[in-house]
């Protein structure tokens, strides 16, 4: 059996997590010491007693994330990854648990990622919408043609699963795409809570600040690959994961394509490690006969 382990990304946050593994392990209580000492504020006092909107600034839901899901991947026993991938945020949790990087370097970058994301949504204005059951190619159709037409940008920004579709762009952008969107047989356009346009050009000056972080860090060889959200492709090289990173922030996620691409290579099993089980549905829904589960 080809086992494939994936970590999911902002939006899978919620009040009270990872409480249950600080309470109960002394392990875990370690690392959660370890990462309020690296990140210069207590982020285990916010997951565990945060309510919704403290969880959901940028700057503490990713490390929160990451957090929780490198400690619950470590209470695992007997845990052997044969493959790895992470949807958006949880890229980075893929990438200590196949040992590129150290969960310390990880956390740092985590940090540096969510703080440049957050300056950059704050300062340009835009958000996101999900579009359910409309061809992906008719939806791009839609956005090239807004941006020749309008000047307002707008991609692609999750390939989540068949039937469901995220975009990113200008406040403006995004309301022009979800009518044509309605209007070219979407069941739904709907638009998310979300701070700013995540993986869209939008997001650039947030792409320098993470690039110029991540040729500091040393990236290992990696005892498995992982199939890395902008070429949806195993990837083992340490300089080849680097890059991908670095360009993940402004380029889609193609979740689909990396599942695809994961059960060709032979994954018979995923499990999702972190908090809910998103992923576990989206994968579900991209292929009906792998066996999936989640474990947070």
């Amino acid at each position: 059996m080809i086992h494939a382990y994936v970590f999911p990304g902002q939006g899978s946050q919620f009040p009270g997590m990872g409480k249950e593994h600080f309470d109960s392990n002394a392990f875990a209580r370690r690392f959660f010491e370890q990462a309020n000492e690296i990140l210069g504020f207590k982020i285990s006092d916010l997951m565990f007693n945060g309510s919704e909107e403290d969880l959901k600034q940028t700057k503490v839901t990713q490390p929160a994330i990451f957090l929780h899901s490198v400690i619950a991947y470590k209470m695992l026993e007997n845990a052997t990854p044969h493959m790895v991938a992470g949807h958006s945020l949880g890229e980075f949790s893929s990438l200590v648990v196949n040992g590129t990087l150290t969960f310390e370097d990880a956390l740092n970058l985590v940090s540096i990622r969510a703080m440049a994301m957050q300056k950059a949504c704050e300062a340009n204005p835009s958000s996101m919408a999900a579009i359910l059951a409309l061809p992906e190619e008719k939806a791009e159709e839609i956005c090239n043609a807004i941006l020749q037409e309008t000047g307002e940008l707008v991609v692609p920004a999750n390939y989540n699963c068949p039937g469901q579709l995220v975009i990113s762009g200008t406040n403006t952008g995004i309301d022009i795409a979800c009518e044509r969107m309605k209007a070219a047989g979407a069941k739904r356009a709907l638009k998310l809570p979300v701070g700013g346009a995540f993986h869209s050009p939008l997001m650039e000056p947030a792409k320098e600040e993470l690039e110029a972080a991540i040729q500091k860090t040393t990236f290992h060889r990696p005892v498995c690959p992982v199939y890395q959200n902008v070429v949806a492709k195993a990837v083992i090289e340490p300089d080849q994961i680097k890059q991908n990173l670095i360009e993940q922030l402004t380029g889609p996620v193609r979740w689909t394509q990396s599942i695809e691409a994961m059960i060709k290579d032979g994954a018979t099993k995923f499990t999702e490690v972190g908090p809910g089980k998103v992923l576990q549905g989206l994968i579900s829904k991209i292929n009906k006969t792998v066996q999936v589960e989640s474990f947070s």
